[in-house]
């Protein structure tokens, strides 16, 4: 093992954990080592191995709907570790509230290939049912799922169990009053919840630096939240600050704030243009910190990354993607007067009168069924 004693790196003027280099050196960091002491090669080809997998449904459901068979689709590209190395370092019974671009930890948590593509097919109002696997119904309203986060935090504290609540969310949702006042009751109670900044440089098409003058981790603890900056394209360092954090949680120690500082390399979403606010230069320097390339020198300097086991993982990552793909273009349409059904727990007067006004307006229409 390559083995030089230097666990931070230097951005933006505060340090940042990093325990594998962009050309995968590995470091050492006294405070954060014994996080993975457990994790040899095997464990190592597992991460690198989500990773491509994650990437390669990422690359596949961008395709789909560039041929029409998704409405939309908000790609992760770039951001493959800060996901994977903050998802397998949950435990099954942990809670997560994330946003709409975190499908590598749904993939962690055990969600259905098909599940990922349903919303954004327009077949569904959910992929999945967050009781299944712990993770909720990602949100697209900016920055309201740290509220959840916390509230769900406060019930697990109120239970007594040592389970943690996990909110992801990107830069951009920082200057959303939510999250301020998701961190504001977090503090006060303690709540073991885990706020987890995915800061991939961009919100939509501002750069952070138009909304942060200063590292993101720095406003936390102006709560009395302890913050860590990360370099979010270190899938070491990712599980290791990640461990550390919701072992704090499940103490007793109150919520933690993580910056992952990574990098969005495609658009915000389908619908979006990069090349219209973004520099070509700083992708091009951004990809020379690509997580799994980095990953893969590290194992390959070891010896554990075979040109056979690349092409094995890489044929899993096919037939994964082929499976999303059947799974996509299969998906049966719903009957319209589904979009009604589970609005409210209990029948609602509201929703009975707009049913039945859907209703009459579906049979204008030439084969409407009047149901």
């Amino acid at each position: 093992m390559d083995d030089v004693h230097l666990g931070e790196l230097r951005l933006g003027g505060i340090d940042t954990v990093q325990l594998l280099t962009p050309d995968g050196m590995r470091l050492s960091d006294d405070r954060y080592d014994a996080w993975i002491s457990d994790i040899g090669d095997e464990q190592l080809l597992s991460f690198y191995e989500d990773m491509v997998v994650i990437r390669r449904i990422d690359t596949e459901a961008t395709a789909l709907q560039r041929q029409g068979e998704l409405g939309l689709w908000p790609p992760l590209l770039g951001q493959e570790a800060a996901q994977i190395g903050s998802g397998r370092a949950l435990r099954s019974d942990d809670f997560v509230f994330s946003s709409y671009r975190e499908n590598g930890v749904a993939y962690c948590r055990g969600a259905q290939l098909t599940d990922l593509v349903r919303v954004w097919r327009g077949t569904a109002q959910s992929g999945w049912n967050p009781y299944d696997i712990n993770m909720a119904t990602p949100q697209v309203i900016i920055g309201a799922q740290t509220l959840h986060a916390t509230g769900y935090a406060l019930g697990i504290q109120a239970d007594g169990t040592d389970a943690v609540a996990v909110a992801y969310f990107g830069d951009g949702a920082t200057s959303e009053g939510d999250v301020n006042e998701a961190m504001i009751f977090a503090a006060t109670y303690a709540a073991p919840v885990i706020f987890f900044c995915q800061n991939n440089q961009y919100a939509i098409s501002e750069p952070v630096s138009l909304q942060a003058q200063r590292p993101i981790a720095e406003r936390a603890p102006g709560f009395g939240i302890p913050s860590v900056r990360v370099d979010g394209n270190d899938v070491l360092a990712v599980l290791a600050v990640m461990r550390s954090a919701l072992e704090r949680a499940r103490t007793g120690g109150g919520p933690t704030f993580i910056e992952a500082v990574t990098y969005r390399m495609g658009p915000h979403t389908t619908a979006d243009d990069p090349t219209r606010y973004r520099d070509p230069a700083e992708l091009e320097q951004w990809k020379v910190k690509d997580p799994i390339a980095r990953v893969g020198a590290y194992l390959s300097r070891q010896g554990a990354l075979s040109a056979d086991r690349e092409e094995q993982v890489a044929a899993k990552a096919d037939r994964v993607a082929a499976e999303l793909r059947a799974g996509c273009v299969s998906l049966p349409d719903p009957d319209p007067m589904t979009v009604f059904d589970n609005v409210y727990a209990e029948a609602h007067t509201g929703i009975a009168r707009q049913r039945d006004h859907y209703s009459r307006y579906l049979r204008t229409f030439v084969g409407g069924d009047g149901r």
